[in-house]
């Protein structure tokens, strides 16, 4: 990976955190006749562009959606393949993104992941913890539904116990029980391969996201479609709720 200087047109500033929805690996494959680790393997490499594109845009962070949890329940064999490229990825991927200042940290359900695995997602964690060129968050196993229900078991108990009065639950409080409870929320999520909807994905924290959906097929993703979605989103008037000027 090259380490280019950050830029952004001038006058705009690019989103601080974009979250990407990689969809449409298995379609990449399977338009080609290939079998779809083949698209997964091609996947990996558009997010080694996606990283590099992201740097040189100046974003801060970067949050993607790699193994969801509903995908546990696709063919043993794909999840096998899943995995095992997931497992590729952290050893042969992390010295590399660690020389180029980033920081990468694992969000979602990581103990249903072979024991090896889980060392090596604490490892990359670790040997990266002390960059901040692009926070890289990497969502596995990750579903939102399942992450709101388990911040809200935690205030439960804690109201149960008696440390908490349920009236003086503010966002914030709750929030707080999140994975990203120290991660800003997503400026911008992007989905690829033409399809509209979240897909049990940041729901809480993208509430005031701007969304972004594209056609391109994930393994074909680059710096191009990267730039266009930054140019789309400086196009959007940002007003949380509040009606317009």
């Amino acid at each position: 990976m090259s380490a280019p200087a950050a830029r952004h047109d001038a006058g705009t500033a690019p989103p601080a955190h974009i979250a990407i929805i990689m969809d449409g690996n298995g379609r990449w494959a399977a338009a080609r006749h290939l079998p779809r680790i083949a698209g997964h393997r091609e996947g990996a490499r558009a997010l080694r562009r996606t990283i590099e594109a992201a740097i040189n845009h100046g974003v801060s962070w970067l949050t993607i959606y790699a193994f969801s949890s509903e995908n546990w329940r696709r063919p043993v064999a794909e999840v096998l393949d899943l995995t095992g490229l997931l497992r590729h990825y952290l050893r042969s991927e992390v010295a590399e993104l660690a020389a180029n200042g980033v920081r990468i940290r694992m969000i979602g359900d990581r103990d249903r992941f072979d024991p090896d695995i889980r060392a090596d997602m604490e490892k990359a964690e670790r040997d990266t913890a002390g960059n901040s060129r692009l926070n890289l968050t990497v969502a596995l196993s990750y579903g939102a539904r399942d992450e709101i229900v388990a911040a809200a078991r935690r205030l439960a108990r804690a109201a149960r116990e008696g440390t908490l009065d349920p009236a003086t639950i503010t966002e914030a409080e709750f929030a707080a029980g999140l994975y990203t409870t120290d991660i800003p929320d997503p400026d911008l999520i992007i989905r690829t391969s033409g399809e509209q909807r979240l897909s049990n994905f940041l729901l809480w924290q993208g509430a005031y996201a701007e969304l972004i959906f594209l056609d391109v097929l994930w393994p074909d993703f680059g710096a191009a479609d990267f730039a266009a979605a930054l140019d789309a989103y400086a196009r959007r008037e940002r007003r949380f709720g509040a009606r317009p000027g």
